[in-house]
This record gives structure tokens, sequence and C-alpha cells, in this order.
């Protein structure tokens, strides 16, 4: 490693609505300048990061209104376009590699302004694992939100909404409120995002049970189910499923959800769903009279996705709305039993900031970090390095039609 100074700057959030997380907190930025002598970290002012600007003081950053002049500039949400510096490296979540639309004039703007842009759901390992991400916390605050809307749907409790809690041991104390009734609960997913789902179930004292008990046997208690894509997935020609293929291509599958349909009280839905693959079940099938589920949880938030009742994202302010099938239409929400109440927050993370940066910070200083002003051994830096010196790199060339406008 050469010992020339490398300033690293953390940018104030711009987007709108607002995004409180940080991607690193006070303490790591005070750890980060106790293990390497040559990095100055500085901190752009700002008045809604969940940690104060006295805190980055306090541990060593020092306090600017522009971070300009560092190399590296770090931030979670898109940049606006403003706020992009030339010819520095910038790190973000962009929302281009799928030729986002609404992103199209932000990839242009860092090709002209010769960034190198790397994007934090690009940096994987070797085997194409993400290495930092705030997957956790989707699940952690989307199986929270399920529950709190359930309880609300059927007046049997009422939970602080996580936005409104300090962090998540707050959170945590809300759960001694939860009585629920012997309702079944299925949960979509085997990532991150399921894993921190889990967690919250868990946590307050509901039963994990197979996918076969689920749909077979009667519980005095409420208990949930945790479905992978085997469980929901079947080939169309009947025969064996396979992973592979699956991922392969799953353009020869139908879906096999509705016998959990028929048992599940509430659905949180977890999974990374490719377009390609079966719908989890249709409009027609949420009218079938054994369809039972009426609340949904969608963390995924696949809007005209996997579930026919995200129609649109909500918000943390505003974080549910009712689905009528009959007329495929948005209604307010809790307005009518045969609607469905659908719960699909697309920035969850944002509710647990103060958590949920903290995790994504610890992933930097782990995995990232060294590999940024060190060796980049396994060309993580480099794999996740969209653009560089006004061109796009040879593993996202296939971006080229969507800068083009084509």
């Amino acid at each position: 490693m050469n010992m020339e100074s490398v300033k690293i700057g953390i940018i104030r959030e711009g987007k709108i609505p607002m995004d409180r997380r940080v991607p690193l907190t006070p303490s790591q930025c005070a750890e980060i300048l106790a293990s390497y002598s040559n990095v100055i970290i500085k901190c752009q002012r700002s008045e809604i990061r969940c940690f104060p600007d006295e805190e980055y003081a306090k541990a060593g950053a020092e306090l600017v209104d522009d971070v300009s002049d560092c190399a590296i500039i770090l931030g979670v949400k898109e940049v606006p376009i403003d706020m992009l510096v030339s010819g520095k490296t910038h790190f973000f979540f962009s929302h281009t590699i799928k030729k986002q639309d609404y992103n199209r004039g932000l990839l242009r703007s860092i090709l002209e302004k010769q960034i190198r842009l790397i994007d934090w759901e690009c940096l994987t390992n070797k085997e194409g694992q993400r290495l930092i991400a705030f997957g956790r916390y989707a699940g952690i605050v989307g199986a929270y939100n399920g529950i709190l809307t359930f309880g609300r749907r059927y007046n049997l409790f009422h939970l602080r909404p996580a936005h409104e809690c300090f962090d998540m041991a707050d959170m945590q104390s809300e759960y001694a409120k939860v009585k629920l009734p012997a309702i079944k609960i299925a949960l979509t997913g085997g990532g991150r995002v399921s894993k921190g789902s889990m967690e919250v179930l868990n946590g307050m004292g509901i039963r994990k049970v197979s996918p076969a008990e689920f749909v077979s046997e009667y519980f005095e208690g409420p208990v949930y189910t945790q479905l992978n894509t085997r469980d929901y997935n079947q080939p169309s020609d009947g025969t064996e499923f396979d992973r592979e293929s699956f991922y392969g291509d799953p353009e020869g599958y139908e879906s096999s959800f509705h016998q959990y349909a028929a048992k599940a009280d509430l659905l949180i839905a977890g999974a990374f769903w490719d377009p390609k693959a079966p719908v989890l079940f249709t409009r027609h099938e949420i009218m079938e009279s054994d369809f039972k589920i009426r609340v949904i949880a969608d963390i995924t938030c696949d809007i005209e996705g996997s579930i026919p009742s995200t129609k649109q994202p909500s918000t943390i302010d505003d974080p549910v709305y009712d689905y009528n099938p009959s007329n495929d239409k948005v209604e307010a929400s809790f307005s009518d039993e045969g609607n469905i109440t659908v719960m699909a927050v697309d920035n969850l993370p944002c509710e647990l900031p103060r958590n949920a940066s903290e995790d994504f910070g610890k992933e930097f200083l782990n995995h990232i970090l060294p590999n940024l002003i060190g060796e980049d051994t396994d060309q993580i830096i480099e794999r996740a390095t969209i653009t560089d010196a006004g061109k796009l790199m040879p593993k996202y060339q296939y971006l080229q039609d969507y800068v083009d406008g084509h």
C-alpha cells in the first residue's frame, strides 16, 4: 500500500425522499483513522443523518461543506447530478444495472464527468455473493411491519412503527404487545431478507413449522413456515424440481403456491424474483373462495411483479394500502373486508437507520476498504466498477444502448 494520504468523503444524502442512513458510523470512522495512518475522512455537514455531525467530529472526521477534494466519495442513495464530483470515485446504489429508466440521465452525467462509479450492489466475492447490503434490515423491518399491519387490520394490538423507535432494541421492546391468534404466516425466500424476517418472527415467539406441516396440520397458536423456490415452483411437465434448471431457465416452471395461499393469513414476501419466473399467484386466484391471505408484507416490492396486489410502492409515513381484486385497483387502507391489505414500503432499512448503517459499515470495513486502498486481490472493486474515465467497463458494456437512449 502506498503511503500517500487518501481522502475519503462522506457525502450528504441529497435524494428525495430523504434517507437518514450513512455508509459509515462515527465509531467506524474512528476505527479506520486508528488503523490507517494515511487516511483522512471528511464529512459533509448534514441535518438529516441518524448520527449527528458532532459525533463525526469527535471521531476525528473533518466537518466540511464540500467533499470535492476527496478522491473517494461514499454515499448510500443515488447522488443528485449537481452533487456529482468530476473525476472522482463515487460509491452509491446507482440503480442503473437493470437499465432503470429513471436513472438514465444520472449514468450519462457520470460518464460525462469521467467519474469512477462503484455500485454497492455489484460488490461480490468470487462466487458472486454480495459482500455488502441492507437486506437483513429490509427483512427485519418488513416482518415487523407485516405483524403491525395484521394487528391493525384485526384490531388485535397497536405497535409503534419501527421508524418511531430509536433503534432495534427499542423496537424489540414492542414485541411483548404482540398477541396473535392461531394464524399461519408464509415467508418466502432464503437469503439475507428472509433471515432478517425470521429474527423478528422468532423474537416474537412465533413457532416455525415445515411447509408440509403448514399445509396439513392444525396448530393451537401462531406458526410460520419459510418457503424456498423449490417449495412453490414446479416444472410444467411434471418432472422433479431442479435448482440449476430453474435458475437457468425458469420459463418451464409454474407456481404451486396455491396450497399455501389456501392456509396462510399473512404473507411476508422476501424472495428475489426473476421476471422470467412464474408469478406467485394471479389476481384470479385471489378471487377464488379458498384463497385465504388477507395481509401481504411485500418486502421485495416488485411493482406489478410476482404479487398482483403490489400495484405501487408505499411510504414510511403511509405504509399501507388496500388492493381490491375485483376491479384490480388500489383503495384506502382497511376499507373493505374483501380487500387485501398491502405493505409495500420500498426503503424499509431507512426505518432503523442506526442499526442498518452499523451493519453496512462493518461489511465495508471488513470486505471493501482493504481492497480499495490496498491491493484489490480478488478484483472485488474491479468487478463493481461500472464506469471509469468516461467509459463503461467491459462487464457493463451492455448498458451502452441504455445510455444512448435506445
